[in-house]
């Protein structure tokens, strides 16, 4: 089974189409929507959990950018500025998937993308606003 996290944007002009869905019925793939902010007329945001095959992965993600929906990984759209963390563990504690943890031989606080949600909860209790999440939607951190 093959697994991305996913940030989808979606043009303001289709956010009334049922375009996920089809995710589904046409290509056999399983979807999980953690969070989203669709309204009709505005740009769209959705970040979700996509599996399968990954060939299916693959032709799925291919029909959605036809359709005009912009796809990044959460990955892409996640970041620590480095420069800012003081090291200090606050966000170690609330990470619900251990993207972000203490090496317990360096005392450093270690950020794996690749196991972030996007859920924002590091952003909310960093102290120096360190975690940084690049959502054009204010509201989906909300």
């Amino acid at each position: 089974m093959y697994k991305r996290m996913l940030v989808l944007r979606f043009p303001s002009e289709i956010t009334d189409k049922p375009i996920v869905c089809s995710l589904s019925r046409e290509y056999n793939l399983c979807f999980n929507i953690l969070k989203a902010t669709i309204l009709p007329g505005h740009e769209g945001i959705m970040i979700l959990e996509l599996s399968g095959h990954k060939k299916k992965v693959q032709e799925g993600l291919k029909y959605l950018r036809s359709q005009g929906v912009k796809v990044k990984s959460v990955a892409q759209e996640i970041r620590r500025n480095d420069e800012v963390c003081l090291m200090c563990g606050a966000c170690t504690g609330v990470c619900p998937t251990r993207a972000l943890y203490i090496d317990k031989e360096t005392w450093e606080v270690v950020f794996d993308p690749d196991n972030c949600k996007g859920c924002g909860l590091c952003v909310a209790v960093c102290p120096v606003r360190a975690m940084e999440i690049r959502f054009a939607a204010e509201k989906l951190l909300s």
